[in-house]
């Protein structure tokens, strides 16, 4: 494979950002706002909600490195993975507006539509973030320029995200004549929908189309025919790889973490601490300007510290900022939720904790393309698009069981069925903010171990890229002689 050179020009970072808009815009709706809207608007209980994403995930999840290996042999005149960025975002935009148009009527049968709807779209997103993420290692070998990429892919994905987020609450999700409380307002969630799915298909199609002159050429090797049994053979020996076990297992500890969060974020905002719909209008914001200030502390950090420190003790910092005004509330010391210094301080706290964590994931995504330089030296193939799709697979496989945990606290909480904000007894807000707290606590303080064994720093990855270099120059002589 012919790989760039090592520094990416600055136009080609924004395009290739842009393609995780669709990624930050999917995966910002199910965490965020499905489980309300099929539990609370549509009526669906929560654990049968829960349940039905966490399926969706993990028959997605097992589908990523199919889509991974696939992306890998895929050989064109446009390379490896332009056809698939081509082809699956108009079909992932429909299926996203299907997902905000639960028809009336079907009873039972809505968690069967909720169920099928929900793998549709997970496996078609699949079918864009994996080949977009996999071109990463190819654009450049660098270990600091991949980290700077890599931000690029956060700043625009969770753009994405909190662009429709802001768009839901102040204008799609907001209260009227029948719906005193605006998330609980049916009828924005189609219009939701709607914009989701177009701005999820032309942001990935522009993105394609950017990189296109980049990176469309005919791939070096042909990939040899293979069996099925020996293409799984390659996944697993690719994935069993021993840094990649390490990496992925802190990354699902991580990615359970955050589903739990993204989950039961509006029960917490809504019945913890009871934002007014001006709370919700600045939230998404100050979300943004937590990423704006990851984006640009994580290169500074990883170069000065290398990325396994800072992915192990940001965690560990987001983790602290976060869980502190539950304990403070439990204290007794918090201000009265609802009012302006208690909301201030929420934000101030998510703020800080929100930055932190960002800088986490986008460090740990960065250190999955370092282990491609390693399986190559080991197994003489580049397999991008296999370790793409194995931290894919790790993070929905983390997300469903984050939203299964969280329908569950939800449920153990005893929170009832459309309970409105302010009504709801102290026992109940107490139980759900010590169930959560926990568990994010437990969740934390093991990722940031297991993040810790990661066995790559920047010396071995560069002793790797010149043992690959200096292997690829003396083939090249034996093939002149």
């Amino acid at each position: 494979m012919t790989i760039a050179s090592d520094r990416v020009p600055l136009h080609i970072k924004l395009f290739h950002g842009i393609g995780s808009i669709a990624y930050g815009v999917k995966d910002n709706g199910f965490s965020t706002f499905l489980l309300l809207f099929y539990n609370q608007v549509i009526g669906l209980d929560a654990r049968l909600v829960s349940l039905a994403l966490m399926l969706a995930l993990f028959v997605d999840a097992f589908a990523d490195p199919i889509i991974g290996h696939l992306s890998d042999r895929t050989y064109t005149k446009w390379g490896k993975r332009l056809p698939w960025l081509y082809i699956a975002p108009i079909p992932l935009g429909l299926a996203w507006i299907l997902l905000w148009a639960a028809p009336t009527g079907l009873g039972g049968w809505i968690f069967v539509y909720l169920l099928v709807i929900a793998i549709m779209v997970r496996v078609l997103v699949s079918c864009c973030e994996v080949p977009s993420a996999s071109l990463i290692p190819e654009l450049t070998r660098d270990y600091d320029e991949r980290t700077v990429i890599m931000r690029y892919r956060y700043l625009f994905g969770w753009a994405g995200g909190l662009a429709m987020l802001f768009l839901g609450y102040i204008v799609f999700l907001v209260p009227d004549a029948d719906h005193p409380v605006g998330l609980l307002n049916e009828n924005g969630y189609w219009h939701y929908g709607l914009v989701g799915g177009a701005l999820i298909a032309i942001a990935t199609l522009i993105s394609a189309r950017g990189q296109h002159k980049r990176v469309a050429h005919w791939p070096d090797k042909r990939p040899q025919k293979t069996s099925v049994r020996a293409s799984f053979g390659e996944i697993r020996e690719a994935l069993s790889h021993k840094a990649a076990v390490i990496l992925f297992g802190g990354g699902a500890i991580a990615y359970i973490n955050q589903g739990i969060t993204f989950t039961i974020s509006n029960y917490l905002y809504l019945y913890v601490w009871e934002f007014s719909q001006t709370a919700f209008f600045y939230y998404p914001i100050l979300l943004f300007a937590s990423v704006v200030g990851s984006f640009f502390l994580v290169s500074p950090l990883t170069k000065i510290f290398g990325k396994r420190p800072v992915a192990m003790v940001a965690g560990l910092i987001g983790m602290t900022f976060w869980i502190i005004p539950f304990a403070l509330n439990l204290s007794g010391i918090w201000p009265e939720v609802g009012g302006t210094a208690s909301t201030g301080l929420v934000f101030g706290f998510a703020f800080l904790s929100t930055t932190a964590s960002v800088i986490t994931m986008i460090t740990a995504q960065s250190m999955v393309t370092d282990i491609v330089e390693a399986s190559e030296l080991d197994t003489g193939r580049r397999t991008e698009g296999v370790f793409s799709a194995g931290w894919f697979f790790v993070q929905k496989c983390g997300t469903g069981v984050g939203i299964f945990v969280a329908g569950l606290i939800v449920s153990l909480s005893g929170l009832p069925d459309k309970a409105q904000p302010g009504e709801v007894a102290l026992p109940v807000i107490e139980n759900l903010m010590i169930f959560y707290a926990l568990m994010i606590f437990i969740l934390s303080i093991s990722g940031a171990w297991i993040f810790s064994r990661f066995p790559i720093n920047r010396a071995d990855h560069d002793a790797r890229v010149a043992a690959l270099a200096a292997a690829q120059a003396t083939a090249h002589t034996k093939d002149r002689q």
